[in-house]
């Protein structure tokens, strides 16, 4: 088998059966071959969703499960440029544009690419645990985002499902400098848009200001820090950007309505 960039693949061996608990991932290929698969393999896909697998796919991937049936009355995404042949073709499907990835039951898709590193992070985050995904995130040097249709776990992983570059390079800052001081004309003048033109876009896609935005990435952290460490709340207004403790009991209550101390006894 030679891949859509000229990858030779050897040693594959036949498709096998597809048993509970499995996870069967689908990738991109071009788009004019991948419609012309042979049926066998159709039927395979089709076989594989009868059981209580995971049938994903990555960009044009999705194509093979829109071929089998499995994106019929499902929410769905592929690579921004076949949105509309993927509308055309799979009129049942709901797909979705401006998103990372969509899962819907045991289908799950991916917009492409980078994109189904987010997916793969998303499937060993809900499979095995939050810890576990930001670690293989941490080895992958990437940053762990999550879609929208998934309970976001932290802050650092909410509110990152869109494709607006301007606001995604905000939020990127943001959390890499989150205790840092970080005045709006500095965020602006980093990726190059007017401060209001900035705002009104983030309020637009992120449903908050930049600074807003910051102060939840800080309250995040400091839920973190009060839930996985012994660090006392001075030390821990410091790593989160606070002048001091005052500061952080007073934000922390308004957003939580506990206390910092209050907030960390309930966790015992």
């Amino acid at each position: 088998m030679i891949s859509a960039q000229g990858l030779e693949l050897a040693g594959l061996g036949p498709l096998t059966a597809v048993h509970d608990g499995d996870l069967v991932l689908i990738p991109g290929a071009d788009l004019t071959r991948s419609l012309e698969i042979d049926p066998v393999l159709i039927d395979w896909i089709r076989e594989a969703a009868r059981t209580d697998a995971q049938i994903a796919s990555v960009c044009t991937g999705a194509f093979l499960l829109g071929e089998a049936g499995l994106l019929d009355g499902r929410r769905c995404t592929a690579h921004w440029s076949v949105i509309g042949p993927m509308r055309e073709r799979y009129p049942q499907a709901r797909v979705v544009d401006d998103v990372l990835f969509v899962m819907d039951g045991p289908v799950l898709t991916s917009a492409g690419i980078a994109s189904g590193i987010d997916l793969a992070l998303a499937i060993i985050e809900k499979d095995h645990g939050a810890p576990l995904a930001a670690r293989v995130a941490r080895e992958l040097v990437v940053y762990l985002r999550r879609n929208g249709t998934a309970a976001p776990t932290s802050p650092f992983a909410e509110f990152r499902d869109h494709v607006v570059p301007e606001v995604q390079a905000a939020q990127q800052i943001l959390s890499d400098r989150f205790a840092d001081p970080c005045t709006l004309e500095e965020l602006s003048q980093a990726v190059h848009v007017a401060p209001r033109t900035l705002t009104s876009k983030f309020v637009r896609t992120v449903g908050m200001t930049p600074l807003q935005y910051q102060q939840t990435l800080r309250i995040g952290h400091a839920k973190a820090l009060l839930s996985s460490t012994d660090l006392t709340i001075e030390e821990i207004s410091l790593a989160c950007g606070y002048g001091d403790a005052r500061q952080l009991r007073r934000v922390f209550s308004q957003v939580q309505g506990l206390s910092p101390r209050e907030y960390r006894a309930s966790l015992q």
